[in-house]
């Protein structure tokens, strides 16, 4: 029988994607192993291969579909011998009758009656079916909803917690996620403190676009990287409890070693040199280093218990049109200033072309941002969870010192560590900073 290809999940945090291109036709014979499509996550783009054989029947979704959900039916497979024009046209119901469909539609015609019907049936508001509200149901910081009801809070990026639901005991359910989108319906932060915490209220769009005259701004829709971005800021910021050290670092030492390294580097046939270090790979390898001397605090908090990582694992914050990626650099502790910054280059490439793959950017033990390019003298980074820790990296720059009891000019710069107090307490985070600038002002330990 056809084999129905489906969306793939390509991390482990996926549930939808955007189909970007078909790289077969309807009528091409396919291979195990095939490059079949391409598909888009909010970071990254990545070749779909094909896991059977046979000839691609019918694409039922195509090529620039956006928001694609996971295990949703895309193309069918006609097998080996198997009728193709038989198979094409079996496709057209294959999406309405797949498992998932129908409990989506089931639960949808459940939670709101209105959606399950045609304008000619919609029922008038005094026949219409009424749920008597009840108070909501929370177990800790658990929200009862329905399935239907977390994916369109996800993709309007409201949070349940702050939604009185209208269902079965106070269950959310789809039509209280279209009341929030207009502002109400929304709990007050006096009511959000029973979940655990009092969480401002926040603006709707009717209210925001109320204050300024129409056509005085052009409306520009979020696309699912600046979403990802949002919630996920958003969340490490009201659930982890961020304090933030300080320190200057004299990189005298550090800018003259770099400038005699390059000087020294040895050429490719095209007389390029293979490498050419960065202040920011001296950065990266002096924080790996420097968690590995404090191995308390190279973890991540988890509520079964402590993770303490064996490797120095760094996520180097890249910047993208609308967006930021944060690639890792695994085992930086093991690795040469030289692989570093040639991993790195790779990297912050194939970032910008949305060609990394997973792995390549979840997980990781710290991470660094700098801003220095910028001439940013000092700030404060948000901590990307699971990580306990975040360098904020500014500019170095020309600065007056007392050295000996003489002003002298020194090249300094500012770092500050963002700790989560959960699993780096103040003393702990200090000793990291600490350590991370005797490295960083004595670059010859790093190659040591």
């Amino acid at each position: 029988m056809p084999t129905n290809i489906l969306m793939p999940a390509l991390s482990p945090t996926m549930e939808k994607g955007n189909l970007a291109r078909w790289l077969k036709k309807e009528g091409d014979k396919i291979k195990s192993g095939d490059v079949i499509a391409e598909i888009e996550t909010d970071k990254a783009t990545m070749e779909y291969e094909a896991v059977d054989e046979g000839t691609l029947a019918k694409i039922v979704v195509p090529e620039g579909t956006q928001d694609v959900a996971v295990n949703s039916v895309i193309a069918v497979l006609a097998g080996e011998g198997e009728d193709v024009k038989a198979a094409a046209s079996a496709a057209k119901a294959a999406p309405a009758s797949a498992p998932e469909k129908k409990a989506e539609a089931a639960q949808a015609r459940q939670e709101a009656p209105r959606l399950a019907v045609t304008p000619a049936q919609k029922p008038s508001p005094a026949t219409a079916p009424k749920v008597a509200e009840a108070p909501q149901v929370v177990h800790g910081n658990r929200v009862f909803s329905s399935p239907l009801a977390r994916r369109l809070a996800r993709d309007a990026g409201i949070d349940l917690g702050r939604i009185q639901g209208s269902g079965p005991r106070g269950r959310v359910i789809a039509r209280d996620i279209d009341a929030a989108k207009s502002g109400k319906g929304l709990r007050t932060p006096a009511a959000g403190a029973a979940l655990g915490a009092a969480i401002a209220p926040t603006m709707s769009d009717q209210q925001i676009l109320s204050l300024y005259e129409p056509g005085s701004y052009e409306l520009m829709p979020h696309d699912g990287m600046r979403r990802t971005i949002a919630q996920r800021l958003t969340a490490s910021v009201q659930t982890v409890p961020h304090f933030y050290l300080t320190m200057d670092c004299g990189i005298g030492k550090l800018l003259a070693a770099r400038e005699e390294i390059n000087a020294a580097a040895p050429r490719d046939k095209n007389g390029k040199p293979v490498y050419k270090l960065s202040v920011n790979d001296f950065v990266i390898k002096a924080l790996a280093l420097a968690l590995q001397r404090i191995p308390d605090a190279n973890v991540s908090w988890a509520e079964g218990g402590m993770l303490r990582h064996k490797h120095s694992d760094i996520g180097v914050a890249v910047a993208l049109p609308g967006g930021l990626i944060t690639p890792i650099v695994r085992n930086a502790e093991s690795k040469s200033l030289s692989a570093i910054s040639n991993e790195m280059r790779d990297l912050a490439t194939r970032a910008r072309g949305r060609k990394l793959k997973p792995h390549e950017y979840q997980g990781g033990t710290s991470s660094v941002s700098n801003l220095g390019m910028y001439g940013i003298k000092d700030f404060t980074a948000v901590i990307n969870p699971p990580q306990s820790t975040i360098l904020a990296v500014g500019a170095a720059e020309e600065r007056a010192i007392v050295r000996n009891g003489k002003v002298e000019a020194a090249q300094i710069m500012s770092v500050t560590l963002s700790c989560d107090h959960r699993s780096v307490d103040g003393a702990l985070g200090a000793e990291l900073i600490g350590a991370f600038k005797t490295l960083i002002e004595n670059p010859v330990m790093m190659v040591v």
